[in-house]
Order: structure tokens, then C-alpha cells, then sequence
């Protein structure tokens, strides 16, 4: 798995276990202020699509995540898709 693919999984994470946290109907409701890092997450997804930065991308590369870069090198000419 790449960086960029890490980071939707551990965000769609994060959103579904904020949301199952912060919303009352929910069987392991704790507080409906864990709705907003649902909201934090949704804002660093919005940034990240403008500035392609984002700070949990920094900490993969760390762990030592690779990039993705397989379909420049495949000869596509430059666009993935």
C-alpha cells in the first residue's frame, strides 16, 4: 500500500469510529464532542485535495511508506487514470 492509500483508510477510520463515538443513537455513544474530530478529519481531507500535504503523509513517510509513483513509471505519460 502507498502513502496516499494509507491515508483514506486511516481516515475513513477515524470518521466512522468519531462518528460512532459522538452520535447518541449509537451503542457505544460516549460524548457528542467526539463529533468534532469527525469535523477536524473532514477539514484536513479538504486541505490536503488544495495543498497535497498532509501531516499523517509525514509520518508514513517516516515509517518508511512508499509514495506512489508506479504508474509515472509504467509509461503513462504523466497521468494515472
Amino acid at each position: 500500500m502507498t502513502v496516499e492509500r494509507y491515508i483514506r483508510v486511516i481516515a475513513g477510520f477515524f470518521i466512522m469510529a468519531s462518528l460512532a463515538l459522538g452520535v447518541e443513537q449509537s451503542p457505544i455513544f460516549v460524548s457528542p464532542w467526539f463529533l468534532a474530530f469527525t469535523a477536524f478529519v473532514g477539514l484536513n481531507l479538504f486541505q490536503f485535495g488544495f495543498t497535497n500535504m498532509c501531516p499523517m503523509g509525514f509520518f508514513l513517510r517516516k515509517l518508511g511508506v512508499p509514495d506512489s509513483k508506479a504508474c509515472c513509471a509504467q509509461g503513462a505519460g504523466g497521468s494515472c487514470c
